[in-house]
């Protein structure tokens, strides 16, 4: 199995590294765990970065870009998905995805595959690790956590009819097409892609058959498992059908 987690440990009992080393343990040698690893805060278009500009004049947002740290997919921590994304993203023979604001990290047979070859212009879309998982069948486990933040939803967003467009900006370490060449050897990079919206996850996954997902208990914490074509299959639908 190629299993992707969300997981939000506070409170449910479970440690970070035994939980990975069940995880990987129960997939066995040719399974593989990944995690998202995502990078908000070295970019000037993510809500992270215009929460923390609001108020301040021109010279202050100039001020706080230029302190702003650039993405290293080699060192950088993932922003804000918790301590099993970084227990998995440091693991000794991790793989982690090149995207300087939502990598993907695995461990396992197949993590330097899935993570290879992840678009700049592709967040979550057919050329990132999620894409790939898709078409493999992967699956989701969620723990304590519910479909709001269900990633897999994000490349049904790909596949509607003409989806939004909008620009993103960011500053790296990595030399990527596009960049212009900044302080210390960094530089900063644009690019178009899917302009993403999680808005509606939580009803989409409201309205996900019961039948399509397995429930559970892992120490304190709930959990569910489903299949990742059959989550984004259904994302599809719902958006087609409810977006406007």
């Amino acid at each position: 199995m190629r299993l992707l987690v969300h997981a939000a440990l506070g409170g449910t009992g479970l440690r970070a590294e035994q939980l990975r080393d069940a995880l990987t343990g129960v997939l066995g040698p040719r399974g593989t765990l990944v995690v998202p690893a995502f990078t908000p805060e070295n970019s000037t278009t993510s809500h992270a970065y215009l929460e923390r500009v609001a108020g301040l004049d021109e010279a202050g947002r100039r001020a706080f870009r230029d302190r702003m740290p650039a993405f290293d997919p080699a060192s950088t921590p993932s922003q804000g998905m918790g301590s099993f994304a970084e227990a998995v993203r440091t693991a000794p023979g991790a793989a982690r995805s090149a995207h300087p604001q939502t990598s993907f990290a695995a461990l396992g047979a197949d993590a330097e595959r899935l993570c290879s070859g992840h678009r700049l212009e592709s967040h979550m879309g057919e050329e990132s690790p999620l894409g790939k998982l898709c078409w493999e069948g992967g699956r989701v486990l969620m723990i304590n956590v519910g479909f709001s933040v269900c990633t897999a939803f994000h490349l049904a967003e790909y596949r509607i009819p003409k989806p939004p467009l909008r620009m993103y900006e960011c500053v790296v370490k990595v030399n990527l097409p596009g960049g212009r060449q900044g302080r210390r050897g960094e530089e900063w990079t644009a690019y178009e892609d899917v302009a993403l919206d999680d808005g509606d996850f939580a009803e989409i996954g409201r309205a996900f058959p019961d039948s399509g997902v397995r429930r559970g208990r892992l120490g304190d914490a709930s959990a569910m498992l489903f299949s990742i074509p059959d989550a984004v299959d259904h994302a599809l639908e719902w958006m087609t059908e409810n977006r406007r």
